[in-house]
């Protein structure tokens, strides 16, 4: 069986050749260019499994081995870097530095969620105590930065946490991860394509939020809304971001720029006007309500996984990356605390709008020309999120495109602009088909799951790929990693179930936290396999670990309506990988496998 396995830690210095050689062997190919708008059969399944009926006939009835195949395959850090670029025909641009990247995450992150949920969860589930929500979120979030970072670093391609988890925990589980990234790029757009239709309704209307949109009786309550304008936004802002990366950076740190200041003035004003009655009780919905609130709002923190993707189009990964996400993420997780808290000491908790919670709170204590600044503000925030989403989006997209687990015909990129062109199209048609009948808390919700897992997948992949390594690990090593791994998802899960039962089992938590923290202690005492080069997350495996359990934990607190509906989407990616995925994947790497045992005889 062919396999691809991970690279010797000797091998991690060759990263930066690596990356190197992909695009020098893409511009210096000699060969005839093809037009790239093309839509033939070939483009879009030029695998052997699809070349006709029988052929996909006789796939059809090889899915068990072939299936084993892909669950036990793990790809290489060279395969990432330089074998797959191939697919794109043309390389994507590196004109990215650490201060691109900073803005771009904060472009990204700050009005994605913070100006969407806050108001919902603060009245619905948390309160004043919503202002703990965002920090539990923040922290969780902040040490998933630390995994994605430690991997960008070293394997600096457009596929971020595809890439990353088909190099340590194979080509199954990246399906897996490759189905909710989709997911969450699709839902995210779609949510703030809502959101930017409520905020804008509210300049005008605040009484009705949603009377820019259209009322369709017949259809169920949650999709009976349709709403055309945040489909034309959808469609603007993935335009821009098509025409080409430098451009989008340089409109997106404008828009932040101004974002920042009315940030700023929120902040300020909303602490001035602070009551302190609006904060009794601080608590009005308990810690259960706290944690499914920050189950939510860590809607407002993703986004920084679509700024880890422009590592192949970043000039010094190595350097640019730690510093771009790390010190942004830091810095945007107080500003969440704090404009939270100002949101509930400015207005009771009852009496928050849900659907435009900023620009009415101004209404409501008497300064109703700074609704319109509020509105303004969220509207360039959401936008600059739609923007960098686009770009992420667009290079997730890729990278799953160039391992055919959908077609590769989304993996080109435009010779000119350098953005692939497709990729984005694809994303955009469907967060447009979302955005303009799905409701925001079904959006959410769904959201929040997808993304938890995935964050909760790449812990997983970073103490793989600290403790393991093929050929290398040995098989004593390997079965006690295994173990301390499976007690430390274990008890997680655990404790989320528990603590999500409507009886208080404090007894069950504490133990299964116990259980936790042995198994975690018990992977520490076990040799390192591999010692990042140049930036690492730090105590590992503790945070690592921590983050696997908060990830699980905040899954648990969603509800069990999106965790069913986040299920049903699942089976869905499901059946299309066994009738499609599995096969395109295994004819490529197989096909790669016989080009390399061709030119080995040669």
């Amino acid at each position: 069986m062919f396999q691809i396995s991970s690279s010797a830690p000797e091998e991690n210095t060759l990263q930066p050749l690596l990356y190197s050689k992909a695009n020098s062997i893409m511009e210096a190919q000699d060969l005839p260019r093809k037009s790239y708008w093309r839509f033939s059969k070939q483009d879009f399944f030029p695998e052997r499994s699809f070349q006709d009926f029988f052929t996909y006939r006789t796939a059809l009835s090889e899915t068990i081995p072939r299936l084993k195949d892909r669950l036990f395959s793990r790809s290489s850090d060279n395969f990432e870097l330089v074998t797959l670029s191939k697919e794109s025909e043309n390389p994507m641009k590196k004109c990215l530095t650490w201060w691109d990247l900073m803005w771009l995450a904060f472009g990204s992150v700050v009005g994605s969620g913070i100006f969407v949920v806050t108001g919902q969860e603060a009245r619905e589930h948390a309160g004043p105590a919503i202002v703990l929500s965002y920090a539990i979120s923040g922290l969780s979030a902040l040490l998933s930065v630390f995994c994605y970072t430690e991997f960008a670093v070293e394997i600096p391609v457009a596929g971020g946490s595809f890439s990353f988890l088909r190099v340590e925990l194979g080509d199954f589980v990246a399906f897996v991860a490759a189905g909710n990234i989709l997911l969450e790029a699709v839902i995210g757009a779609a949510g703030l394509g809502r959101s930017w239709t409520s905020y804008f309704a509210s300049m005008i209307n605040s009484d009705n939020p949603d009377f820019l949109r259209i009322r369709v009786g017949f259809l169920a309550e949650g999709f009976n809304l349709l709403d055309p304008i945040a489909v034309v936004v959808l469609l603007v802002t993935n335009t821009i971001a098509m025409t080409g990366t430098k451009k989008t950076s340089l409109l997106n740190l404008i828009s932040s720029i101004l974002s920042s200041i009315v940030i700023v003035f929120i902040i300020i004003v909303g602490f001035i006007h602070a009551k302190s009655s609006n904060l009794i009780p601080f608590f009005p919905y308990g810690a259960k309500g706290v944690f499914k609130a920050a189950a939510v709002v860590y809607w407002s923190y993703t986004g920084f996984d679509m700024v880890a993707t422009m590592a192949e189009e970043t000039k010094k990964p190595s350097r640019d990356i730690p510093i771009g996400l790390v010190g942004s993420m830091s810095m945007i997780t107080v500003i969440y605390c704090l404009m939270a808290l100002s949101l509930t000491s400015m207005v009771k908790y009852t009496d928050i709008d849900p659907d435009a919670a900023y620009s009415v709170a101004f209404i409501q204590i008497g300064m109703k020309w700074a609704k319109y600044l509020v509105s303004i503000g969220a509207l360039k925030g959401m936008t600059t999120s739609l923007l960098v989403g686009s770009l992420g989006q667009g290079r997730y997209t890729t990278q799953i495109a160039r391992s055919h687990m959908i077609p590769p015909w989304f993996s080109l990129v435009h010779p000119k602009t350098g953005t692939p062109i497709y990729a984005t199209l694809l994303t955009t048609t469907l967060s447009a088909i979302v955005a303009f009948f799905s409701s925001l808390d079904v959006i959410s919700s769904i959201f929040s799951v997808s993304t938890l897992l995935t964050f909760m997948l790449m812990a997983v992949a970073l103490l793989v790929r600290r403790y393991y390594v093929t050929n290398v690990t040995s098989k004593k090593d390997v079965v006690k990693f295994l173990f301390c791994l499976f007690v430390v998802i274990g008890s997680s899960i655990a404790i989320s179930v528990l603590w999500s039962s409507r009886n208080d089992i404090w007894i069950g938590c504490v133990v299964a936290s116990v259980i936790w923290f042995l198994g975690t202690l018990g992977m520490g005492l076990l040799p390192k396999q591999r010692a990042p080069k140049v930036w690492g997350v730090p105590l590992v495996p503790w945070l690592p670990s921590l983050s696997i359990a908060m990830n699980l934990f905040l899954i648990g607190s969603v509800g069990y309506k999106a965790i069913l509906r986040f299920i049903v989407c699942s089976a869905a990616m499901l059946l299309y990988y066994l009738l499609v995925g599995v096969h395109a994947t295994y004819d490529l790497v197989h096909e790669k496998q016989d080009t390399f045992k061709t030119e080995g005889s040669g």
